[in-house]
């Protein structure tokens, strides 16, 4: 039986909703919406082009944002001058800085001048570290890493004592989710380019997390029968039969593992609309925590 479909795209529509109708609230209450500060270094477009997904996701919602774009050639100070603009700005209650940024910015740095209060990505230091301990709690969790638990939540699985594997260990997805998971007791295996017999480490997930960024990497007889996929992974491939002359495929030979699985997500419409929904809730929360304080 083919594996059923984890579309994030109505899961996002719901929980968008909800935000919406909690922003019309909040600013009956206030009298203000919950603000969110971006900056952008560079003219990369596909950064560029997330920026202006994510300010579009902010105004169907109700909220506010705006966004502080630099020069490329902009130096380390000016980048965070622009961080700590938005730290001292009462009207902006998130601030996310657009990754990556130029190779000679010191990214860490950067993170580290965001506000706890204001982290809505989730992704200051301070955060990744208190989500890797026991009896911690971050201010908020990363966005990606988030929405990749909400789907899995969709199909009605516990995850307690499930095997999971995460291909990947970047510190914006891979490394977070394993820590997310491991905090829902599952018992986690990170894997990644130096990993002995891969094929077989998958083959005992019951919970695969792809987002190593190789077009098509895990395939079908990887995946152990009945397992639930989730494939964050968003790569470009040539497509003369496409208008585009390309198409979007994930980290996941979808087809192969769409025989095998018991649930999967699709590229694209699984993973990608969650993370933008992620970052308004989380944004909505800071709100609150300001707002209502």
């Amino acid at each position: 039986m083919p594996a059923k479909i984890i579309d994030g795209r109505p899961v996002a529509q719901r929980i968008q909703g909800e935000i919406k109708r909690a922003v019309e609230d909040l600013r009956a209450k206030s009298g203000a919406a919950p603000g969110l500060g971006v900056v952008l270094v560079g003219d990369d477009p596909a950064s560029a082009m997330y920026v202006r997904m994510k300010r579009r996701a902010c105004d169907r919602a109700g909220l506010r944002s705006e966004a502080r774009i630099l020069p490329a050639a902009s130096t380390q100070a000016e980048v965070e001058d622009a961080v700590r603009a938005y730290n001292a700005d009462p009207s902006i209650h998130g601030i996310l800085v657009q990754l990556p940024l130029p190779d000679h910015i010191n990214e860490e740095a950067v993170l580290n001048e965001i506000s706890l209060a204001k982290d809505v990505d989730g992704i200051h230091p301070m955060n990744l570290g208190r989500l890797g301990m026991r009896g911690r709690e971050p201010t908020f969790t990363p966005a990606t890493p988030t929405g990749v638990m909400q789907l899995i939540a969709e199909t009605g699985e516990a995850i307690e004592g499930l095997r999971a594997v995460v291909i990947g260990r970047s510190n914006i997805v891979g490394l977070p989710v394993a820590l997310m998971l491991a905090k829902a007791n599952a018992t986690v295996t990170i894997c990644h380019s130096r990993t002995r017999d891969l094929p077989g480490t998958v083959r005992a997930a019951d919970i695969v997390v792809a987002a190593v960024g190789r077009a098509e990497y895990v395939k079908g007889d990887w995946i152990k029968p009945g397992a639930i996929v989730i494939d964050v992974g968003s790569n470009s491939l040539p497509d003369p039969d496409s208008e585009k002359g390309y198409r979007y495929v994930g980290d996941v030979e979808f087809e192969s593992a769409c025989a095998v699985a018991g649930y999967i997500t699709k590229v694209p419409g699984g993973v990608g609309p969650m993370t933008i929904t992620m970052l308004l809730s989380n944004t909505l929360k800071a709100a609150r925590r300001s707002l209502e304080a």
